[in-house]
């Protein structure tokens, strides 16, 4: 495989300026969030909300990623443009690793920055959504300071910090090329054919327990650590059934593959970690609890393993082209 990254980097780089990308994303209030409540899609600007028609020209397609009566969907498109911002970004590092050229280490820094850019407005749509929700509100009263985004320095502030990590991340040569993280899910049943699933302190939604893949440890050996240290049960691998694209599945704002093993329950009691979890506990398929991530994702798919059904491994279809979804019609 041939390993080109100034030539990736200056492909996206001159996308990005054709479309504009530094100026548009610079301006809030020309961002268009679109969040879909059932069969009903509401279009947001950033400072209105009006119900509007399906769209063939929207940029991103809607799509669910988050199951239940209390988190119908998150924004649309969020998903989308920290895809593309990531993208840029770990191109424009695997650039800044390999090249000794002042004027192209100059042309990839600027690259981070309309990665940024990209992705604070996706941070910005994500608080946009948020921002309608209780907790939220509880979190951040009306007028608060602490809010993000208030002002465009706070944005600002954010692009920077962006950047500046970013920067901090950029290895030289082939350490500095830049790949996903790797995590691991645990699809765990028990001898009633019930699945352990955890609800998450910092979200509420519900999922199979997961956890990154620690240095020192096979993945395998992971999975047997963290199901102990979320739920306090033995859990024993049985094999792997999904390899997913955390971003794909729409469970992380982190780009990550993850593994996720078949387990079975050979011991312990439910115990749930007390940083890390607001609550854990056995179900059936049935009577899952809301909301839950992903679920349509990976649900079907892990009951027909837990229930003894020979699966094979779950991963992502490729998108045809590969860098956008396609669209109907």
């Amino acid at each position: 495989m041939v390993l080109d990254p100034v030539g990736q980097t200056w492909g996206l780089f001159l996308t990005a300026k054709a479309w504009g990308l530094h100026s548009l994303f610079g301006q809030k209030s020309t961002i268009i969030a679109t969040v879909e409540y059932g069969s009903t899609r509401l279009d947001q600007s950033a400072s209105n909300h009006t119900v509007g028609q399906s769209d063939d020209n929207t940029e991103s397609q809607v799509s669910t990623h988050i199951s239940g009566s209390d988190s119908s969907s998150v924004v649309a498109g969020e998903y989308d443009l920290l895809r593309w911002s990531e993208s840029l970004a770990a191109v424009a590092r695997t650039g800044l690793g390999f090249t000794e050229s002042l004027y192209e280490r100059e042309r990839f820094e600027e690259i981070l920055r309309i990665a940024a850019d990209i992705h604070a407005t996706a941070d910005e749509q994500r608080e946009l959504y948020l921002s309608s929700t209780k907790t939220y509100n509880d979190k951040y009263p009306t007028g608060s300071d602490s809010a993000p985004f208030q002002d465009h320095a706070s944005r600002d502030d954010h692009v920077n910090g962006l950047v500046s990590e970013w920067m901090k991340q950029v290895g030289k040569g082939v350490p500095g090329y830049v790949t996903p993280k790797v995590a691991v899910g645990a699809a765990v049943g028990n001898d009633k054919g019930e699945l352990l699933l955890i609800q998450r302190a910092d979200s509420g939604v519900w999922l199979y327990p997961t956890g990154w893949a620690d240095v020192g440890y096979s993945a395998a050996e992971v999975v047997v650590k963290e199901v102990k240290e979320e739920t306090g049960i033995d859990a024993e691998p049985i094999r792997i059934i999904a390899v997913l694209d955390g971003f794909r599945l729409g469970v992380t704002r982190i780009p990550l593959y993850s593994l996720v093993f078949q387990c079975r329950a050979i011991g312990g009691t439910l115990s749930p970690h007390p940083l890390e979890c607001m609550d854990v506990g056995w179900f059936s398929e049935d009577t899952l609890p809301t909301p839950l991530a992903a679920a349509d994702r990976w649900k079907e798919h892990v009951f027909r393993a837990i229930h003894g059904e020979k699966v094979d491994v779950l991963y992502d279809t490729v998108r045809q082209p590969v860098w956008r979804e396609p669209r109907d019609g």
